[in-house]
């Protein structure tokens, strides 16, 4: 039986700009994205995306939606995992984004995000949420991180 993971996924938006981390340690060092994490005990999604988003940059979002719930099938730590990821897209927060031991925030205008410094699926599924498209969508990883598959569907609400 696979592992299961429930996670959060911030993105910042705000005056044209977009919120992007790199990551300092452990899964996907040295990549970008939004911020996030997996949920505490007794939390909700939200709760985790609230803090996640404070521990890793010190700010706080306000003006949240959710954007997409993907599921990935892939390997964590070495072992079989599915995780369900809810993402959500900010446009305003309280704070100062800050570095952290984990995370280096770094804004980007919308038109030069660096796609090449992210996850492979994340370069196929932001494009359209930052389009203003709602998704829901399945991504398939070996053991080595290597894309297998993946498959999007726009929807009305997630």
């Amino acid at each position: 039986m696979k592992k299961q993971l429930t996670t959060t996924l911030l993105h910042i938006i705000k005056d044209g700009k977009i919120l992007l981390a790199e990551k300092k340690r452990g899964f996907g060092v040295g990549l970008f994205n939004g911020v996030g994490g997996k949920l505490e005990p007794g939390e909700t999604v939200e709760q985790a995306m609230i803090r996640e988003t404070q521990e890793e940059i010190n700010v706080t979002p306000i003006n949240y939606k959710k954007v997409a719930v993907i599921n990935f099938d892939m390997f964590h730590k070495g072992e079989p995992t599915l995780e369900e990821m809810h993402v959500y897209i900010a446009n305003d927060f309280i704070g100062t984004p800050d570095e952290t031991e984990e995370m280096k925030p770094q804004w980007f205008d919308m038109d030069k995000i660096p796609y090449e410094k992210m996850f492979a699926a994340d370069r196929i599924w932001m494009r359209e949420v930052f389009n203003n498209k709602k998704l829901t969508g399945n991504v398939k990883f070996d053991k080595d991180f290597n894309l297998l598959e993946y498959n999007f569907n726009e929807v009305e609400n997630v």
